[in-house]
């Protein structure tokens, strides 16, 4: 390992994002982010901005998404970011977050991207805390379609997509993430059930990645490495990246160009299916 490891998620540039030309990325049509105020939901709000698109962002971070609004400004988006605050386990927030991004034009995009974790046995599981994980990463995300559907269909051809923040905790199980594992296996149900009913026009898709390097992972690395008594760089090598075959954490701007692709008009055909981007962690092992 080196001596000069340094641990800090890394800062989203302009660069780093990815542009695509597609008739419907104009700022008449919009895209409600759900999670915008940090990490991947803010870079997937940057990201879709920056290809034109009116965005609006739910978090309960008001102060995160006047963040995420000014980065995208200051990067010279071609489109916006409207921040809404909104608490996912409210559904009257809920309704009326999706109810301004129809007011603000063509709602035709959903990006379901916030997420929270808690880590415990199911014997010592937190009932609370369940219900807090299950609310706002599977409830918020199936309300969030029922009042977005309609607005989606409603447009000229019908034509969007809707998709989930999933996990390579999506595809197995590990220990001592029941509710999360739990959440992100109902999401794969979620999004096929909206294909089904999508008529080929409203497509549906998730995105399940490894580890990214967020400043709640960067949280997560530190305390494991005081729990465990190892370094840092190993927490990521050894405990986080041992299975997988990329040795390297995924950026949230990496992720939040998989969303750009899969939600444009070149991943017509991703519908009812998964964008596994793992570096091998799921499907190959030792």
């Amino acid at each position: 390992m080196t001596d000069d490891f340094e641990l800090s998620a890394p800062e989203l540039t302009p660069a780093d994002i990815l542009t695509l030309e597609d008739d419907r990325f104009t700022e008449e049509t919009v895209a409600l982010v759900t999670g915008a105020a940090s990490g991947i939901g803010q870079a997937t709000s940057v990201a879709l901005a920056m290809n034109g698109l009116t965005v609006v962002g739910a978090d309960v971070d008001s102060e995160g998404l006047d963040e995420t609004a000014t980065m995208a400004a200051e990067f010279d988006a071609p489109g916006r970011v409207e921040g809404v605050e909104t608490d996912l386990t409210s559904d009257d927030d809920v309704a009326a977050v999706v109810e301004a991004a129809a007011d603000e034009g063509e709602l035709r995009y959903v990006a379901n991207i916030a997420g929270l974790q808690h880590i415990d046995s199911i014997a010592d599981y937190p009932m609370e805390q369940y219900d807090l994980l299950l609310d706002v990463m599977l409830r918020a995300p199936f309300l969030t379609a029922k009042h977005a559907i309609p607005h989606i269909k409603a447009t000229d051809d019908g034509v969007g997509a809707i998709a989930n923040m999933s996990s390579i905790h999506g595809q197995y199980a590990t220990r001592d993430k029941p509710a999360y594992i739990t959440a992100k296996h109902g999401l794969t149900g979620l999004t096929r059930s909206i294909a089904a009913e999508g008529e080929g026009t409203l497509r549906s898709f998730s995105v399940s990645v490894g580890y990214v390097l967020t400043p709640l992972m960067v949280d997560q690395i530190e305390d494991t490495a005081a729990e465990r008594d190892i370094p840092e760089q190993a927490v990521i090598e050894d405990v986080m990246l041992g299975q997988a075959r990329t040795k390297e954490m995924m950026t949230p701007a990496e992720v939040a160009n998989l969303f750009t692709f899969g939600l444009s008009s070149h991943g017509k055909h991703l519908n009812g299916a998964d964008l596994l981007w793992d570096g091998g962690y799921t499907n190959t092992y030792e």
